[in-house]
């Protein structure tokens, strides 16, 4: 998220407080924004608006008459010479697939890996989060439409590559790197350089997407991640088609892969007012993850912010979530949070054996983890995630 769009929805930016402060209602006079503009590195070189590096791509395959298909994403875009495709960074020139989004990255920022939101990899630790422009969805409630709905020439921009990231984090003492923020399927070749780089360097790789991609391409990525949040946005085609501008079955499809693959998977939900709150169907999304994903997967029901095409809605009240978070809870989910309510106590982790707080949280901010190895420290019970490097 951008620094005017934190600065306009305060739920939705970090407290660097105590809990105590927080709890005596001081919240509001102790916040700091986490979407910093900038990384203060030597390792960074030119920046600029239109910072543009154009490079051979993977995934495009020939038609004939030098037209090609984009195989990366569901889409499948077919293009003539000069033509982009809908994600706005993958092109044909002159009979060449090529990507405008390689390390020209528009974020590389510190965060808590809580922000992402990740609840179960490395709680507490930091991430240095990298996206760029372009996505290959559309969606009306986009966060940060301002760098996902354009082309890479219309944003400022880092020249940085692959292996300056991973300087970057390990100058700053980073355990991971993350794709996040923006969409990383549009990015995929810089992400699955990045990734290969901080594998071999001991960094571990976490990926939040909305899961618009093809199996084959995601089997690759798949080897170089530790963790993936993938968004269901909806458990409904029509929500897709009319307010993501995607489609529904090849995100199921994505899920199903990444829990087949054995890494780590998280889910998160916006919980739209008038839209995609309907309990049934709440109901009937976390019985698909319960029954296909497994009831210790974590679901993350976040707060919806009137932002972008959906501004004449209001905010998901608490009370809706807490609705959601009891749906999803009696469908036998074991680790259902609310996002972006700080102080709610959706935002910790408990046992599912015998209750006992394992994780305090507030906003981003981790109190404390009371694991032995992964198991609950009361009763030993293994909680599922990933609790070291």
């Amino acid at each position: 998220m951008s620094e005017k769009h934190a600065q306009d929805h305060p739920d939705l930016i970090l407290s660097s407080s105590r809990r105590e402060l927080l709890k005596a209602g001081a919240a509001g006079l102790c916040m700091m924004c986490l979407a910093r503009s900038g990384v203060a590195s030597a390792q960074v070189g030119d920046t600029g608006r239109g910072l543009i590096r154009p490079r051979k791509a993977a995934w495009f395959s020939e038609l004939g008459g030098g037209r090609l298909r984009c195989d990366l994403c569901p889409w499948q875009c077919e293009l003539t010479p000069g033509q982009t495709a809908r994600c706005r960074v993958r092109r044909n020139h002159q009979g060449q697939g090529q990507t405008l989004a390689y390390a020209n990255p528009v974020i590389v920022q510190e965060e808590p890996v809580e922000r992402l939101p990740f609840f179960h990899a490395l709680p507490g630790s930091r991430t240095l989060a990298v996206s760029t422009a372009g996505c290959n969805l559309g969606c009306k409630f986009c966060e940060v439409w301002d760098m996902a709905q354009v082309e890479p020439h219309e944003v400022h921009a880092y020249d940085m590559p692959p292996e300056a990231v991973i300087e970057q984090a390990q100058v700053a003492g980073l355990r991971s790197i993350s794709y996040a923020f923006g969409e990383p399927v549009v990015f995929y070749e810089y992400m699955l350089d990045i990734a290969r780089q901080a594998r071999a360097a001991g960094l571990l790789n976490f990926m939040h997407t909305g899961g618009f991609i093809r199996p084959e391409p995601l089997a690759e990525l798949i080897e170089v991640l530790d963790a993936v949040n993938v968004d269901l946005k909806a458990f409904d085609d029509q929500f897709y088609r009319e307010l993501v501008a995607g489609r529904f079955q090849p995100i199921l499809d994505t899920l199903l892969q990444v829990r087949a693959s054995g890494v780590h998977l998280e889910v998160t939900t916006i919980v739209i007012p008038g839209l995609n709150d309907n309990l049934e169907d709440i109901a009937r999304m976390c019985k698909w993850i319960h029954d296909e994903l497994g009831a210790d997967t974590p679901l993350h029901l976040a707060r919806f912010y009137p932002l972008y095409q959906l501004t004449n809605l209001p905010q998901t009240p608490v009370s809706t979530l807490d609705q959601a978070r009891r749906v999803a809870m009696e469908s036998g989910l074991r680790h259902v949070y609310v996002g972006r309510v700080t102080g709610h106590e959706g935002e910790n982790t408990r046992c599912p054996n015998c209750s006992h707080q394992v994780i305090s949280r507030l906003g981003f901010f981790v109190d404390e983890v009371d694991l032995d190895d992964g198991r609950c420290s009361q009763c030993g019970h293994a909680i599922s995630g990933l609790w070291s490097a």
